[in-house]
């Protein structure tokens, strides 16, 4: 066994000092705290650690004033610290790099010792980390690792030190179709630690990375940037650092797993690591904590599956219908953890176990839809049926309030959420807290090159409004003055057809940044103007408040567009206290 140190022999690399445009001071006034060590300060000391293969390295820098001791180990890692501890399992040459940064940003940069490692740790080729990545000396080809794009947090992001899942979780195929994403894929071989990146010219790349001199001809996709780029051939290795296991990958060009989130020092901790998946998360160039799952490629998952079987009872028990699972198919290993089921009117029935019967009973005529969502040991899945149910059940007692009611002011009163369409909805504070508005919290709708962006506020299932009685929806307004709001109502059960029988109206805002009501009257409103389709006039109405069509039990959703059609630049307003007719069976607060 022969381990060579050559500690501060090597000509040094030239030292770089960068200051910023403005100094900074510090109470101190230590030198450390404007100036880096200088190269004859920057050496280490290096000693044999717990076997031949680890190595105690030591930085003998002052530490008053440095911000920053990362050390390059010249095997593909890199690591911070005043102490470190380095792994060379392979026989080569290793040069270590040290560098350090003061808090002001100044850093010198150099070589500092040499490693020549002379044995071969062979413990790795039995590891079962090594082995499950690349397929160990059995798999000289390799093995091949692709997105489970099929998995619901197969890509995800969270705040930093997290699992990368908390703030967005890709459901199964969210990037379909976007950069080509699920066609990359990346092989590890054990022979050289090569690790190779298939891309077919193109990967996809967050966008504060997308301006890499390596990446070219960028464009948006989907909120991120499709770059051309041909990778070469780099390597990667598993190395255990404060009991955690992490992939580090380098190379010539830029190398990551699928989606470059410019990940510190081309590290990924390993969450989960076993034949047939591969779990990552990594802190990414914005700071964030970016999550990965992958799996080899070619390799089809295990699936539990079922149908939805629904029964309709109302033969003998009004408005009741059975729901269960039928021809359930649990592969061997694998579970049902749990069965909910939602039937659309209502709060979520939790079942006790997958083989049970759940009835419902529906109070008011409507169409539903039955969803049951089914967790298992292999992911979640989703089954879905709508029912229509055509009378109200014979218990029912219908009651219509002859007053306006509060839909949403935003503050305490929420009959039902208001969501944004191509546009953003947030609840913000009051701009202005005066008459005649006072409310401490309001809506802001903000579009940008957004034709038809619109906040929208939809009734749950079986509700619809009534215009017989009440026809008048108002709401509190605070913009550009000439700016035009528009309300309209529509019946979404048309699908993408809503907008054909839609009715509609405007309201252009008077005065600048001051709040006003804005008043939508749909007495005599005709819908949609479908003369030019022959096919669709007969849907049209002159008045939608006296035709039964749509007078009542037809139209449950409100639309509001902030200067509708123009598309061009950003358009924004307050809104807030949206009112109208009272909706028959949902309790509000009442306008006095």
């Amino acid at each position: 066994m022969k381990n060579i140190f050559k500690i501060g022999l090597l000509v040094a690399l030239l030292a770089t000092l960068f200051w910023g445009c403005e100094p900074q001071e510090f109470d101190s006034g230590d030198i450390r705290e404007s100036y880096p060590p200088s190269e004859e300060e920057m050496t280490a000391t290096v000693t044999q650690g717990e076997d031949a293969y680890h190595f105690n390295m030591v930085s003998n820098a002052e530490v008053s004033g440095i911000h920053l001791i990362k050390w390059d180990l010249g095997n593909g890692s890199v690591v911070k610290g005043k102490e470190v501890v380095a792994y060379y399992p392979l026989p080569g040459t290793y040069d270590v790099t040290l560098t350090i940064t003061t808090n002001n940003g100044a850093y010198t940069e150099k070589v500092v010792t040499q490693i020549v490692q002379e044995e071969t740790d062979y413990s790795i080729f039995t590891s079962e980390k090594f082995i499950f990545l690349s397929g160990g000396v059995d798999d000289l080809d390799g093995k091949t690792w692709v997105l489970d794009s099929l998995a619901q947090g197969h890509l995800g992001v969270g705040p930093a030190g997290s699992n990368g899942l908390a703030w967005w979780s890709a459901g199964p195929l969210a990037k379909q179709g976007v950069g080509e994403l699920y066609d990359d894929k990346i092989n590890f071989q054990i022979t050289g630690f090569k690790a190779t990146l298939t891309n077919n010219g193109k990967s996809y790349v967050k966008d504060f990375i997308a301006s890499s001199p390596e990446y070219s001809n960028g464009y948006v996709d989907d909120t991120d940037w499709v770059v051309d780029f041909t990778p070469a051939p780099g390597s990667w290795f598993i190395e255990e650092r404060d009991g955690k296991s992490f992939l580090t990958l380098s190379g010539t060009t830029r190398l990551f797993p699928i989606f470059d989130v410019d990940a510190v020092n081309g590290s990924y901790e390993i969450l989960k690591l076993d034949e047939n998946v591969m779990e990552l998360v990594a802190l990414g160039g914005d700071g964030n904590a970016w999550h990965y799952q992958l799996i080899p490629e070619g390799y089809v998952k295990p699936s539990v599956s079922a149908e939805l079987l629904v029964t309709d009872l109302s033969a003998s028990e009004a408005n009741t219908y059975e729901v269960s699972l039928d021809q359930v198919n649990i592969p061997a290993g694998q579970a049902i953890n749990g069965v909910t089921f939602n039937f659309g009117d209502g709060d979520p029935v939790v079942a006790d176990n997958y083989t049970d019967v759940v009835s419902h009973t529906y109070m008011r005529a409507g169409t539903y839809q039955i969803t049951v969502v089914v967790n298992s040991s292999v992911g979640e899945f989703t089954l879905s049926e709508t029912v229509t149910v055509t009378t109200n059940h014979p218990d029912y007692v219908p009651f219509l309030l002859d007053e306006m009611v509060m839909y949403n002011d935003f503050s305490e009163v929420s009959l039902t959420s208001v969501n944004g369409e191509d546009c953003g909805v947030s609840v913000v504070a009051n701009p202005e807290r005066i008459y005649p508005n006072r409310s401490a919290n309001v809506a802001m709708y903000t579009k940008t090159n957004s034709q038809w962006g619109n906040a929208n506020m939809k009734l749950p299932a079986g509700y619809r409004f009534d215009l017989r009685s009440i026809a008048t929806f108002k709401m509190m307004v605070y913009g550009n003055a000439g700016d035009v709001v528009l309300l309209k109502l529509e019946n979404t059960d048309m699908g993408g057809n809503a907008w054909q029988t839609g009715v509609e109206l405007t309201y252009t805002i008077q005065n600048d940044n001051t709040w006003e009501v804005a008043e939508y009257d749909f007495t005599g409103a005709p819908t949609a103007d479908l003369s030019w389709d022959p096919g669709l006039a007969v849907l049209m109405a002159s008045d939608v408040t006296t035709d039964d069509r749509y007078s009542h039990d037809y139209y449950d959703v409100v639309r509001i567009m902030l200067n509708p059609g123009n598309g061009d630049g950003t358009h924004e307003f307050y809104f807030d206290e949206l009112s109208g007719p009272h909706v028959e069976g949902i309790k509000s607060a009442q306008i006095r």
